[in-house]
């Protein structure tokens, strides 16, 4: 080929390159438009709608498009609102605290007590039996366990242990925590068992052979490597607890609140407004407290 020819050529193969790293570029993007589209009808754009209505006006007749901070200086300057997010931020570090402790033993004993993998498996589907009813029948069947004529009160004066039923273990804080723990332990779990499913058990036996006890591998080499589970749950009963109303209406006899029930209230009395200014805090809120965890561990491992 003379050199004529190659001067010809090379351009001609340049262009033909940049059009196909083009095309390869739009491909890309047509690929990501369902997406694009999904996220933003049935995310971005609720969220977009909540922010705009947090500045309107309303009052008992209806609502009226305005750009006011009224709803935002209501929420914000009410002591009662203080105490109630004081208090559902108190739920959740408790339920987060037990979920973790309870969540975290149940997938360690899942994943290096259990020597076959279909035993782990039927545990594990064992475990999400009661997911197969509702949050609320699961919920509501505590009544009957901690009432002042329940199981637990009933087997206990039989025994002789007490001599009048304990009145606290329903329509109380423990109530609350406890049926919380109970329907979120699970979104603990499973995070927690998938991450530790993947430790390499050559780690352990290296551990063990260097004289390692069972604490410091436990300490040292599990928790470690289980972190990005931990927080992959972390978050979503975090967000779980935050959001959840009918556990605290339910199961305080509605002797308690939560920022939640603060919001559905105010929807019942017609104060949509109100509650998106509340809804918008409350997810600030939430966005810093995943946030600081994603601060502390790097989940990318886990995904």
């Amino acid at each position: 080929m003379t050199a004529e020819d190659e001067s010809t050529v090379q351009p001609k193969r340049a262009f033909s390159e940049r059009i196909g790293g083009i095309a390869a570029s739009i491909a890309s993007y047509l690929q990501a438009v369902p997406l694009v589209l999904i996220l933003g009808f049935f995310f971005v754009l609720p969220i977009l709608t909540i922010i705009i209505v947090s500045f309107w006006d309303y009052d008992f007749a209806g609502l009226y498009p305005d750009f006011l901070t009224m709803n935002y200086t209501d929420t914000l300057g009410s002591w009662v609102t203080w105490k109630t997010y004081l208090n559902t931020l108190k739920y959740t570090a408790m339920v987060w605290v037990l979920t973790l402790l309870i969540g975290f033993w149940v997938a360690y004993f899942l994943a290096f007590h259990i020597r076959t993998t279909t035993m782990q498996m039927v545990l594990f589907l064992v475990c999400t039996v009661p997911f197969l009813t509702s949050n609320i029948i699961r919920m509501i069947s505590w009544i009957p366990v901690l009432g002042r004529n329940g199981l637990v009160n009933t087997t206990l004066i039989e025994m002789g242990i007490i001599p009048a039923p304990i009145e606290w273990l329903l329509y109380s804080d423990f109530a609350v925590i406890l049926a919380m723990v109970h329907l979120n332990t699970l979104f603990m779990v499973t995070p927690i068992f998938n991450t530790l499913m993947r430790i390499d058990k050559s780690l352990i036996e290296a551990a063990r052979d260097a004289g390692a006890t069972g604490w410091q591998i436990l300490w040292n080499v599990i928790i470690p490597l289980a972190k990005p589970g931990m927080a992959i749950g972390s978050i979503f009963v975090v967000t779980l607890v935050m959001a959840d109303f009918s556990t605290v209406q339910v199961m305080s006899g509605g002797q308690s609140a939560s920022v939640a029930l603060m919001m559905k209230n105010q929807m019942s009395l017609l104060q949509y407004p109100a509650a998106a200014a509340n809804a918008v805090v409350l997810l600030v809120v939430v966005l810093l407290m995943v946030a600081a965890i994603l601060r502390v561990v790097d989940i990318r491992k886990e995904l």
